[in-house]
């Protein structure tokens, strides 16, 4: 195998298919990147067995060959040379010559049947998804998957297709967000759950209001993503996602308007106080004189903080998880959000101004008498 390379597109997409390259694995390949040299162009794959991603560069192919090498020290190479152009050599015994500018490497590759194949998902359904709308999704649902085994299905996001629109949800136990869209699926209804750990690295290759259009391909185990020059194959998760639409309280006694961005300065204020060390909830008035007030105690003191915002409704007292109601808040992509309240031990609805485009419900926390 024999290739000349532009620099920057290799570490590139070196960067992007390391992703989903384990750290330690007792099979070495899998701690390494797939090299495919073919006529004008190289193919680089990653795989760890639950996910892959691969993608493929022009080259200056002399010769033909598959290589693994090292993840993480062969980016490391081709990062710290200077130089436009890198060429890659490997001989009959996988000794591997990488070289740019006066730098030269000599390192042992592993053949390339020692990787695994990566799954094929050629048959299934399929939608088509424009760039900007599937970041956004996952941008605004990502934060509530759960983090622990306890419910290894809620450790991924539901993608729920149905009646001309797609709907992704994640829930925590603590917290749910949810986020809709209009799509182009014609064949009915459709729903997977998807690994919480692949969407945040798919989210990283997607473009911030691109157009360009996202296939997604869906089999009985496995979902195909294609995203511009790069292939995502990740596993589904199996088991009984939590039926999100009744976990969500109909009717409001009490909706709140109130700015995204002063919410969030005035919680994050009264939050100052708080640590891993000090916990205590947030104690927020919704309602009085207009206002919404904010204020913590912890041993190390208390704070107060009031934001101000237009109320219909009664006024309510509840108590909350910082990070949980400021996680919901920053997941917002409006300059205002309609917050809607049914009790004080009733999870709050946050929204959009108008409409339902993005669902936040967050558990309130039981507060003590002072």
């Amino acid at each position: 195998m024999k290739c000349i390379l532009n620099k920057s597109s290799l570490s590139d997409a070196i960067t992007n298919v390391s992703r989903v390259i384990a750290g330690k694995s007792s099979v070495p390949a899998l701690e390494g990147v797939q090299l495919k040299a073919g006529q004008g162009e190289l193919t680089l794959t990653g795989y760890d067995m639950e996910a892959g991603i691969t993608t493929t560069i022009p080259a200056n192919t002399a010769e033909e060959g598959e290589i693994v090498l090292p993840a993480r020290l062969f980016l490391d190479m081709i990062k710290k040379m200077d130089c436009e152009e890198v060429s890659i050599a490997v001989n009959d015994r996988m000794i591997t010559e990488i070289a740019g500018g006066a730098a030269r490497f000599s390192i042992l590759g592993i053949p390339s049947d020692e990787f695994p194949e990566l799954p094929r998902v050629e048959e299934g359904e399929g939608v088509t998804l424009a760039q900007g709308a599937l970041k956004s999704m996952i941008d605004q649902t990502l934060f509530a998957i759960a983090q622990t085994d306890t419910k290894p299905i809620h450790t991924g996001s539901l993608f729920d297709f149905g009646k001309g629109k797609i709907t992704i949800v994640s829930v925590d136990g603590y917290r749910l967000a949810l986020r809709s869209e209009e799509t182009d699926l014609e064949s009915g209804e459709m729903r997977f759950v998807v690994p919480g750990k692949i969407l945040g690295e798919i989210v990283k290759l997607l473009k911030d209001g691109g157009e360009e259009p996202v296939s997604m391909t869906v089999s009985k185990k496995h979902i195909a993503f294609r995203i511009g020059s790069y292939s995502v194959i990740s596993r589904l998760l199996d088991g009984e996602f939590l039926d999100y639409r009744q976990s969500i309280p109909e009717g409001r006694g009490t909706t709140v308007k109130v700015g995204v961005r002063e919410l969030i300065d005035g919680a994050e204020r009264a939050s100052l106080l708080i640590s891993d060390r000090l916990r205590s909830p947030l104690r927020v008035t919704f309602g009085e004189e207009g206002l919404i007030k904010i204020s913590c105690s912890t041993p190390l003191g208390k704070s107060y903080d009031e934001v101000e915002c237009e109320l219909s409704g009664e006024t309510l007292e509840i108590g909350f998880n910082n990070r949980y109601l400021l996680d919901a808040l920053k997941a917002a992509d409006t300059d205002q959000v309609r917050i809607e309240l049914s009790g004080p031990l009733s999870p709050i609805k946050i929204l959009p101004p108008e409409g339902e485009g993005f669902l936040f419900l967050v558990l309130p926390v039981r507060l003590k008498n002072d």
